[in-house]
């Protein structure tokens, strides 16, 4: 599940008022900011420089003292002043207090170390600080990362750290944090909202009294970590989903909305969206920072409207409680400014357009659609996203389903879809695992030349799933389908031709560079008298990440080094050793041996009381006498017991060399593969979507099939002479709907017929089901026009071009506004969208207000939707059935849910008495004689597993398929003879084949599957069988896998008619094929003698 926000974006900041606006209107204090001379002089009063100290006669003056900041600078102060005000603990508020907003880092030059004097470490981070402005800093310096001024502030307040030097009043703010807990400072300020500027040492020896360089390394934004040093480790890095720059305007057609992705340099714009859809998109999106163009505030006349009742309140509402600032001018060009200013890039920077035309494409889902039908996670609301993908599947293919089913797809996009999950749902092959990369991560990492070996062999097995899908006969069509999905979600036309040729060059070129699993060229030094964690510390840095090809000359002396290191100690330490296991000797004896110094990375001699009390030339002394004190790198003896020699270190600085040189050599392979390979990274941004794509797809297959939903038809609309209109014979027809949160497959849901062939009015008693059956009806249409099966029997849906569903409104304090006040507002949206393409589903419309005038507007209403209904007859003392029938309802049961809910009875016969008095003659006396039945229990079906194996992955695949083919064949043949006895059929050709496929390691079953009996053989790694059944072969495969050591399981399996054959056939391949040698790992399944048993007909069933 993932996190979604109704009125936070990274940080939910309310509204105040900055000393630095004091003397704004209250109606501009959100806007721009223009520098004007009065601001500036607003803080020469507010921050004076304290009074010079005097030491001894001696005044310290500093040229920075008198410069005041330029406008550019004073723009930015006021924008981190404003953020300063918002802290609350009281360490960071005695910091703040300190600060002097004269420069970017906000450093009293007068306390102490604040001195800015050219040539200092706070000079040199101020020009850092004055290329980012907007970003907290952080400056390595040894083993901290420190913060001055106003970030050390910044780091107290939302990372939890401590100020340098305590609550010291004399001394400038200072923080910082470990190397490593680096990155957890860095999730702390991104996830408040910060981007951080990291700045590095330039690692290497330094002359004396000289200072180290530093440079620039990195930056973390919210949802774009940092990524410095990732090339040279060997682990991957969490990568969440960008966030970006948003900007809203208002123009012609509508709201329009702009995202600005600063990680993958693109841009893309929405047009023409309510103001409903455009809160939906601000709720269900997090971003960076959020920019309101002054179009929305003024209209053409130059009159207000920004907060008004009506047009653009609700978004008012929404934002109000978020930070964001005003912008003017050209709504894209001005916006793209602002970005380049956020995040410091250059001017040459340019940004990609990557809308898709939208024409003939539905509208975005208004808010309250959204939250109904739990397209939007809502308390109290089935969850829509939970029943379309299985639970396992999660991150970037529900986060596809998701943005489909808020913005839907124009109809071409949508019938490409549904005919791509047809395919899906007739394939019999196995499927590859598709793998999920972030677009964004691959940018990034190939941008800055970070990618690490994993990240390649990630790479690499997207374009190999593609090249898979492209050379399976069943799955290319596929592959082909997905070709438009994909081009929407990425802004990219590119051709099919052209993609498979492009990830066939990309795998072969990672295929040449980067070492596979699999792989066994490249070995870790071991050597009898060295540990070997030694050598495992110091070459599984770079060892296993290139093929050996390209850095055989600096292994080869890197085995040189360690061969001589070995030999080095073999002389000089072994016979001392030697010496003190031959000394028999009470307790407090010599002790010594050769240690593995972690800290040090050294491998010295450790030992006390070795050395002799006469030296009489006995073996070993003349290596004891060589020996000396081990230092660190600066020079520190380590300690009493530590020793080394001479030819020791020599040996280790020529083997600490020769392994500098070959990781150096490494990164630089890989930093050349990610340079090249960024060259194709349109490519393989849209491989890693499509496959996105085909993951979701498959799993909402998979799923659809398992709750037995199905696939609609879409049909289009035809034209009248007084416009567009339904086509009497494409109008909205469902059989057998249910609600989507039941499970069909578990028999708990009522099934309901709706045929909509114009407007409909549904009315029923309290707990009837209206509700539930407009959710049904809203979700199953929503669904077919994005292209995805729906819960019914079957349906025939047309291409609506929006689909509105409003439920019961609630008031809105914040904005001043009472329920029926939203509700009208939310109607009015409703009614002045609807088209006669347009699907409009609304629940007990103005109950809000006084019955007489409320049922007048709901008339209006109804009559401009032009809206027919069907009502229900009850009699007597009525249980509702939760099923659609015509007639007309006269009873709301509201007294009988009343006293249900525990309403005291004299309440409820004033009621009645009232009720009585004012509507006797208007009640109606005709009810229906039928009794309605009682709701069917809910059935629940078990699944009988069978308990879960392991598997591991054999190395040689030629063993491997010569194995898989033997035992195919084996199969076959026993089951084929069993099948036959089974069938008795009267001629050879009405036997069926038996169709055994293959499932290799990274690839899955295939949705066919689902439902099926099935009979499988596992591979094991002691290269036993296992033998299995299941109704559910994808969860039996999983279970196996997640396994340890398990991932890349083999399978083998074929479908068999029915629970009972395959129980059958499971004890018999268990029982044959150890007879005929091979070895079987659950012997104990083989003596269910009695499986089997079954009165199933087989005249008509086939074997897959």
């Amino acid at each position: 599940m993932y996190w979604l926000a109704t009125r936070n974006l990274v940080v939910s900041i309310p509204r105040w008022r900055s000393l630095a606006l004091l003397f704004r209107s209250p109606l501009n204090k959100h806007a721009c900011y223009s520098h004007s001379p009065l601001i500036g002089r607003q803080f020469g009063r507010l921050h004076c420089f304290k009074d010079q100290k005097t030491s001894r006669g001696n005044t310290r003056k500093y040229k920075a003292s008198d410069k005041s900041p330029n406008d550019k600078d004073l723009s930015h102060l006021v924008w981190w002043k404003e953020r300063l005000q918002l802290c609350r603990k009281p360490s960071t508020l005695n910091l703040v207090k300190r600060l002097v907003y004269s420069n970017l880092l906000g450093l009293d030059v007068n306390l102490k170390n604040g001195s800015l004097k050219v040539g200092t470490l706070n000079a040199e981070i101020l020009q850092f600080k004055s290329k980012f402005p907007r970003e907290v800093l952080l400056c390595r310096v040894g083993d901290f990362y420190e913060a001055l001024g106003i970030d050390a502030c910044i780091l107290v307040e939302y990372a939890g750290l401590n100020p340098f030097g305590g609550l010291r009043s004399d001394s400038i703010p200072r923080a910082g944090c470990p190397v490593v807990n680096l990155r957890q400072t860095l999730d702390d300020l991104t996830r408040n909202g910060f981007s951080v500027c990291i700045v590095e040492e330039v690692q290497g020896p330094t002359q004396a009294r000289s200072r180290k360089g530093r440079f620039i390394s990195g930056h973390a934004h919210p949802g774009s970590p940092y990524v410095f040093g990732l090339v040279g480790v060997d682990h991957d890095l969490d990568f969440p989903e960008p966030m970006p720059v948003v900007g809203i305007s208002r123009s012609a057609r509508g709201y329009c909305i702009t995202l600005v992705l600063e990680t993958m340099k693109t841009y893309s714009s929405e047009d023409g969206l309510t103001e409903e859809a455009l809160v939906t998109k601000l709720r269900t999106c997090r971003y960076h920072h959020l920019f309101l163009h002054s179009s929305l505030r003024d209209n053409a006349s130059g009159t207000s409207r920004w907060g008004e009742f009506g047009a653009g309140g609700l978004l008012w509402g929404e934002c109000i409680a978020r930070q964001f600032e005003w912008f003017g001018g050209d709504p894209l060009a001005e916006l793209l400014y602002k970005v380049n200013e956020l995040y410091g890039l250059d001017s040459e920077v340019t940004f990609r357009n990557v809308t898709v035309p939208s024409e003939n494409r539905p509208r975005s889902l208004h808010l309250g659609t959204a939250t109904q039908i739990g397209a939007i996670p809502t308390e109290g609301i089935p969850c829509l996203l939970k029943v379309l993908l299985p639970s396992n599947c999660t991150g970037l293919p529900a986060l596809y389903i998701r943005d489909l089913l808020l913005n839907p797809p124009a109809h071409e996009i949508a019938s490409t879809i549904q005919a791509t999950c047809r395919f899906m749902s007739n394939v019999k092959c196995s499927i590859p695992e598709f793998t999920c990369v972030s677009s964004a991560k691959l940018v990034k990492l190939l941008e800055l030349r970070e990618a690490n070996h994993i990240e390649f062999c990630r790479i690499k097995n997207v374009v190999d799933e593609i090249l898979h899908m492209h050379r399976s006969i069943d799955l290319s069509e596929i592959l082909k389908l997905l070709m438009d999905p994909a081009w929407v979600s990425t802004g990219l036309k590119i051709d099919f031709e052209t993609l498979v040729s492009e990830c066939e060059w990309i795998s072969d070129r990672i295929g040449q560079m980067i070492f596979l699993d699999g792989e066994s060229d490249q070995k870790i030094s071991s050597y009898a008298n060295i540990p070997g964690e030694f050598f495992e510390d110091m070459e599984s840095s770079w060892k296993g990440r290139v093929k050996k090809i390209h850095i055989e000359e600096e292994v080869a002396e890197v085995e040189r080094a360690a061969e001589a290191l070995s030999s080095v100690i073999t002389e000089d330490f072994l016979p001392i050793v030697s010496r003190i296991r031959a000394t028999s000797a009470p307790l407090g004896g010599p002790k010594g041996e050769i240690l593995y110094a972690r800290e040090h990375e050294a491998v010295w001699f450790k030992g006390k009381r070795f050395a002799p009390a006469v030296w009489a030339g006995s073996p070993g002394e003349e290596q004891i006498k060589q020996l000396k004190p081990a230092l660190d790198s600066k020079g520190r003896k380590v300690g009493e017991e530590w020793f080394t020699t001479m030819k020791v270190e020599d040996a280790l600085m020529r083997y600490h060399d020769a392994g500098a040189k070959a990781k150096a050599r490494v990164l630089e392979l890989l930093r050349g593969l990610s340079t090249e390979l960024q060259t194709k990274i349109n490519i393989l941004v849209f491989a890693s979507m499509l496959l996105v794509i085909a993951k979701a797809l498959f799993a909402h297959v998979s799923e659809g099939r398992r709750r037995k939903w199905v696939f609609p038809t879409l049909t289009g609309f035809s034209s009248s002479e007084g416009g567009e209109s339904f086509d009497e014979t494409k109008g909205m027809k469902i059989t057998g709907l249910t609600p989507y949160w039941f499970d069909v497959s578990e028999g708990s849901a009522v099934h309901n017929t709706v045929d909509m062939q114009s407007l409909f009015l549904l009315t029923g008693p309290n707990g009837g089901g209206k509700s539930s059956l407009l959710r049904s009806i809203c979700a199953a249409a929503l669904l077919g026009i994005c292209g995805f099966m729906v819960p019914a029997e079957s349906a025939l849906i047309p291409q609506f071009d929006s689909i509105m569903l409003h439920m019961k409104s609630y008031d809105s304090p914040a904005d001043g506004k009472s329920s029926f006040q939203v509700e009208m507002s939310e109607m009015r949206s409703i009614v002045n969208g609807a088209t006669s393409r347009s699907l409009v589903l609304i629940d007990e419309i103005c109950r809000g207000t006084e019955t007489a005038k409320g049922t007048c507007i709901a008339g209006s209403i109804i009559e401009a939707l032009d809206e027919i209904g069907c009502l229900e007859y009850v009699n007597g003392k009525t249980k509702p059935t939760w099923k659609l029938v015509d007639g007309i309802c006269r009873e709301s049961l509201a007294f009988e849910t009343a006293k249900e809910e525990g309403v005291t009875e004299a309440i409820i016969q004033r009621a009645e008495e009232l009720y009585s008095a004012v509507y006797a003659k208007e009640a109606s006396s005709g009810l229906s004689d039928a009794q309605l039945a009682q709701f069917g229990s809910e059935g629940h079906l078990q699944s009988n597993r069978a308990p879960a194996r392991s598997l591991g992955r054999k190395t040689e695949p030629t063993n491997k398929m010569e194995a898989l083919q033997d035992i195919k064949t084996a199969v076959t043949l026993i089951c084929q003879k069993k099948l036959t006895e089974l069938y008795k059929p009267k001629t050879t050709s009405d036997v069926p084949v038996l169709n055994c496929v293959a499932i290799a390691a990274r690839e899955q079953p295939p949705p066919s599957t689902i439902g099926s009996s099935c009979v499988y053989i596992m591979f094991r790694p002691d290269k036993k069988l296992y033998i299995g059944e299941t109704d559910d072969l994808d969860g039996r495969v999983r279970t196996h896998r997640s396994k340890e050591g398990m991932q890349n399981a083999s399978f083998l399996y074929f479908t068999v008619p029915g629970k009972s054959i395959a129980r059958q056939l499971e004890t018999l391949l268990i029982n044959q094929l150890l007879s005929e040698g091979f070895p079987i790992a659950n012997l104990a399944d083989g003596k269910h003698q009695n499986f089997g048993t079954s009165s199933l007909s087989f005249d008509s069933v086939t074997v897959a």
